[in-house]
């Protein structure tokens, strides 16, 4: 199905009648780079295996800075930083150290338990310099919380391509259209980059039980409702829903198989037991975690815990 196809009133309804629940990022600042949270929100905390959702930037930093997020621990999930413009080093206790440059995927595994620091390297330090992305954690399947921890780099080069009528699908992660990614998973998901010209259209697709749409920039529209960017757009169960672009746009589906049992999350933790927040809260405290090789800095344990 074709935005063209869908003008016709009755189709118009049925798109906007598709919409679940409409969410707006909550603005953060974190040292300096302004984010907005989308997930995990008061109204729905997961999309799929999405339990985090954060959309940084644009930010400018002019010579001499940059970002610098010192080490910090992970479990219970893997994460996917996605870069529209600018770059960030990675390096974690894994040893693994990785540029993150747009378009390409850094998907690191935390299972039962990883560190990682993400900083602006010294090239992008010494010029002025642009910073624009998502930051995105997925929950692990219960079974695979305490898998052993992985780093894997996808150059964006690797990543499958679809291009029709101005609109140009990158498939991060998961499988969507006939394509896979080569991001290995760990259940069911729908992660698509797409840049749309202005009148373009394109449809999310109904292989996935659960699936959103998040705006990053321009303006869309579902049925007779617009969208900018910030919004994040979740669907109901059930058939492939058609959109367009009123102007130039970029957006982001998300989304894939329910995370069986719910999940609890505090502060970089993500676990299907209490019990196993409390542990890694202590492992962080008590220094029983692997240190990132070359970086020495870490982030505490927040107080009152």
């Amino acid at each position: 199905m074709s935005w063209q196809d869908c003008m016709e009133p009755d189709c118009q309804e049925m798109a906007a009648a598709s919409i679940d629940l409409v969410i707006r990022g909550r603005s953060k600042d974190l040292g300096g780079l302004t984010v907005a949270r989308v997930l995990p929100s008061a109204r729905r905390r997961l999309v799929g295996p999405f339990i985090f959702f954060d959309h940084f930037g644009p930010a400018a930093y002019p010579a001499g800075q940059g970002i610098d997020v010192r080490p910090h621990p992970h479990i219970g999930l893997a994460t996917v930083t996605y870069l529209f413009e600018g770059e960030i080093m990675h390096r974690d206790s894994l040893g693994f150290e990785q540029p993150i440059r747009p378009g390409a995927v850094n998907w690191m595994t935390a299972g039962r338990g990883i560190v990682h620091s993400e900083r602006s390297g010294d090239e992008e330090r010494a010029r002025d310099t642009g910073l624009h992305g998502l930051q995105i954690w997925m929950a692990l399947p219960e079974e695979h919380e305490e898998t052993e921890p992985s780093f894997s780099h996808h150059p964006a080069e690797t990543l499958p391509v679809i291009e029709k009528d101005g609109v140009r699908m990158t498939l991060i992660a998961g499988s969507a259209f006939g394509e896979v990614s080569p991001v290995a998973v760990f259940s069911p998901t729908l992660y698509l980059d797409i840049d749309m010209a202005p009148d373009s259209s394109a449809v999310v697709p109904d292989d996935h039980e659960e699936r959103a749409l998040y705006v990053v920039s321009g303006i869309v529209s579902v049925g007779n409702e617009t969208f900018q960017s910030g919004e994040m757009v979740i669907f109901k169960p059930g058939g492939a829903v058609p959109f367009g672009a009123q102007s130039a746009a970029r957006v982001v589906i998300l989304g894939g198989a329910p995370i069986e049992g719910g999940r609890h999350m505090w502060w970089n933790f993500v676990s299907s037991s209490k019990e196993r927040l409390e542990q890694a809260k202590a492992d962080w405290r008590e220094g029983r975690f692997a240190p990132v090789p070359g970086d020495d800095e870490f982030i505490p344990l927040p107080e009152g815990v």
